[in-house]
């Protein structure tokens, strides 16, 4: 049976189409190379998604007792969470609408050795 931990972190202030751009990066890569392509990425989104999959790789030491050398990124997705709506005032008493969106940020990290 495949041993999956995840990790989830809701209500990112960053858009998901931003933190997607980085998902696709890590996905089938280890752990440790993950990591290295996170801190390394030029990219504002890079700090949460670096803390999930931090996270994940604590759940996996710290509840199922699996070696953090021998995982991999399984899968990684950003889904849309609520959008904060504020408005910019513009000329002649108009107003236009500023979208701030949210993202529910999830890694899943299964032991390298397990192949399904």
């Amino acid at each position: 049976m495949l041993t999956q931990v995840k990790a989830t972190a809701k209500y990112v202030r960053v858009s998901p189409s931003k933190v997607r751009q980085l998902t696709r990066l890590i996905v089938g890569e280890p752990v440790a190379e993950a990591q290295r392509i996170l801190e390394f990425a030029d990219k504002g989104a890079a700090k949460p998604l670096l803390k999930v999959l931090n996270s994940a790789i604590a759940n996996a030491e710290n509840n199922d007792g699996l070696d953090p050398d021998e995982l991999k990124v399984h899968n990684a997705f950003a889904d849309e969470g609520p959008t904060l709506r504020r408005f910019q005032p513009r000329a002649m008493g108009r107003a236009y609408r500023i979208r701030k969106r949210t993202s529910h940020i999830t890694v899943v990290v299964t032991p390298t050795d397990e192949e399904a």
